[in-house]
């Protein structure tokens, strides 16, 4: 087979994270090449299986070095950065991953001739208050400056298997009286499910996805912060009180978190800030199509999911009696 004849090559920053890895295997299934660049390809090899022999590459790169960035992006057609970070830590900071990063994956994009698909946020905000979502929203500007033509997704909180909110707090369920609701739980969310998400990268790569557009995608129930948390505690058939942290309190209770060295902390003061804010799909996006269901998917419902992988926080995991809540 001559090079010609070859798949076209996606490259997929962050391809082993929470998102990643489900876009990876999204594109796989289309018989694209695959590079994944990632801090630590070591730590990837269990990607290697989602695709046939030599489908899927691993290489090294980090946003924050230009030279590998470039590397990682040579020969590519189309680039897709699903990078992100929850909380900063030593030199991995937002503006120098979600930032920086993002702009650099952007140069090396257009540098190469690729097309590029940027996973953002809801909430996404050059002015917020939140370092978070000001990232991300500086992040799209210097996308737009670099690329015009790019896509640019925005989810809602991601849920699935490996996911970092359902699945915090139901592991929290298992040892605390109670769950915390931050400033009362009225926060509200469009939880989507990761393979819808990555589904989305996949159309986008396919170039069905119109250029240079900003979708965002929630999923098929907007929920408040208390209603997530119910839905937690019955499907993981435990019975736990509520206890309402005002806002300021828990931004104090963050960033005492946040100072601890050597952990993740489960809280910090930004993210506080972040839920002073619903993150649910706009108005506009809604009217103009820029979602799921303008884009023909039908959003997977959290209900149908959320069991397969809380089972396992189950007293006696799915042999746990629904009728004795623990």
């Amino acid at each position: 087979m001559t090079t010609s004849n070859l798949p076209p090559l996606v490259t997929v920053f962050g391809g082993s994270g929470f998102v990643g890895r489900h876009v990876v295997r999204a594109l796989a299934k289309r018989g694209y090449r695959i590079r994944v660049a990632v801090r630590r390809p070591d730590l990837a090899g269990f990607l290697r299986p989602l695709g046939y022999a030599g489908q899927i590459q691993l290489v090294q790169a980090n946003l924050r070095y230009r030279a590998s960035v470039d590397q990682a992006v040579a020969g590519s057609a189309h680039v897709v950065n699903c990078v992100g970070i929850l909380f900063e830590s030593g030199k991995n900071n937002f503006d120098a991953v979600q930032e920086f990063g993002a702009k650099a994956v952007a140069e090396a994009a257009r540098a190469a001739g690729a097309t590029l698909t940027h996973i953002s946020a809801i909430g996404a905000d050059a002015q917020s208050p939140s370092a978070y979502a000001r990232s991300k929203g500086r992040a799209e500007q210097a996308i737009r400056e670099t690329l015009p033509g790019a896509v640019i997704l925005r989810p809602s909180i991601v849920f699935g298997q490996e996911d970092n909110f359902f699945n915090k707090f139901a592991d929290m369920a298992r040892t605390l009286p109670f769950l915390p609701l931050i400033g009362g739980g009225h926060t509200k969310f469009q939880p989507v499910f990761v393979e819808d998400v990555a589904e989305v990268v996949a159309r986008s790569v396919d170039g069905t996805l119109a250029a240079g557009t900003t979708y965002e995608l929630g999923g098929a129930e907007v929920l408040t912060f208390k209603q997530c948390l119910e839905e937690v505690l019955r499907v993981t058939f435990r019975k736990r009180g509520f206890v309402s942290i005002p806002f300021g309190i828990a931004s104090l209770m963050g960033s005492i978190a946040s100072a601890v060295p050597l952990i993740a902390p489960p809280l910090t003061a930004d993210q506080v800030t972040l839920l002073k804010k619903d993150n649910v799909v706009s108005a506009d996006a809604e009217r103009e199509g820029r979602t799921l269901k303008g884009l023909g998917i039908a959003p997977t419902l959290l209900s149908s999911i959320l069991p397969s992988y809380l089972v396992r926080f189950r007293v006696h995991g799915q042999y746990t009696n629904a009728g004795k809540a623990a």
